[in-house]
């Protein structure tokens, strides 16, 4: 693989815009105005400015019928994420608006701050039935706009009100803002936090997740949970091959130190555009081996650069895919983790009133 003669952009993931050709979003052609000569002489901008829109949707609960996920319904408090993994494989989601799942995806971001009160609604249907809300399972909850909408914070002080289990996913140290919030619903048994960490290399994490916390401040975050009673997972996501695999053992030893019990891994998936997408960032980044990277995701995905299909997408085959699986399954065996099963309780689930009204009675 030939190394890209752009400069790299620094702070972000994505290299390029990466126009999506599944919805018919053309390319944008010179008509001679000034932004033609300005590209020609200064080359596209590398500093780009976070924007947010907010976003005000009927409905804030998804459920999804997928056979190899554990879950059915899902709450996502935003669009795009900051984070910039190159790997993400939500990308595609922002082809749906007419944007790039490149740099548009971690650029242009969306929030949803009426988030907490739909779902007020939706819990309150009489014909609503509970079980556990995933949270963080298209774009992270915890990302640096959390900060200043406090949209997740909302979403979990209506399930602790409801006592309504919840299960989240994030790369983010700043899920401890809410630990008030988490250990006093872990005391319920409605809450399981997952932590995923890539590699340990904070160079390296850099480049791959550009605007995440660092692998250090995810695994003490971990420490935090876990020292609070917060159910906590490890996630080892992805495993990227010839690039991330060789922290594996090494993740899942500081993990079990901190007082994780138990831990996962995840392989590289490249759904639609992230597939050019993360080409594209290994010719800028590791040109040396990047052939050598896309050898090792085909055959473990039967030849493709990504496989859809259920069960498989989440279950490699091949040689090197049963590596990582052995040697995963050592390093777990070794530090005492187990396979992350949380048991969170349903039954105490306490429907809110319907309106403003209802609540005076």
């Amino acid at each position: 693989m030939e190394k890209r003669k752009d400069p790299a952009i620094h702070g972000r993931g994505a290299q390029s815009a990466a126009v999506p050709r599944r919805f018919g979003l053309a390319t944008r052609e010179a008509d001679g105005d000034w932004r033609d000569a300005m590209e020609a002489l200064d080359g596209p901008p590398v500093k780009l400015r976070t924007t947010v829109t907010e976003e005000h949707p009927r409905t804030i609960l998804s459920f999804n019928q997928s056979p190899d996920i554990a879950f059915d319904r899902s709450v996502n408090a935003y669009r795009g994420c900051e984070h910039g993994c190159i790997y993400c494989f939500a990308r595609p989601s922002h082809a749906y608006h007419d944007l790039s799942p490149g740099l548009d995806f971690e650029t242009k971001l969306f929030a949803k701050p009426d988030a907490a009160r739909l779902l007020r609604e939706t819990l309150a249907r009489p014909r609503y039935r509970p079980a556990p809300i995933a949270m963080g399972t298209n774009t992270d909850p915890y990302q640096p706009i959390e900060g200043r909408y406090r949209i997740t914070r909302s979403v979990l002080e209506l399930c602790l009100e409801t006592r309504h289990p919840v299960t989240i996913t994030t790369k983010s140290d700043r899920v401890l803002q809410d630990l008030d919030l988490l250990a006093e619903m872990a005391q319920q048994r409605l809450v399981a936090v997952a932590i995923s960490v890539t590699t340990y290399d904070a160079r390296l994490s850099g480049l791959l997740e550009p605007r995440a916390p660092s692998p250090a401040k995810r695994i003490a975050a971990l420490a935090r949970l876990a020292e609070a009673g917060v159910p906590a997972h490890c996630s080892v996501a992805p495993v990227i091959p010839a690039i991330t695999d060789e922290f594996m053992e090494d993740i899942v030893a500081r993990a079990a130190a901190a007082g994780v019990r138990s831990a996962g891994w995840i392989p590289l998936r490249l759904p639609h555009e992230v597939a050019p997408l993360f080409r594209e960032w290994l010719s800028v980044h590791f040109p040396e081996r990047g052939d050598k990277v896309m050898n090792i995701v085909r055959s473990i995905r039967g030849g493709r650069d990504n496989d859809p299909d259920f069960f498989s997408r989440m279950r490699p085959e091949g040689v090197w895919a049963d590596l990582f699986r052995t040697r995963f399954r050592l390093a777990c065996k070794r530090a005492g983790l187990g396979k992350g099963v949380f048991e969170l309780d349903c039954s105490g689930f306490e429907p809110p009133a319907a309106g403003a009204q209802l609540r005076l009675l």
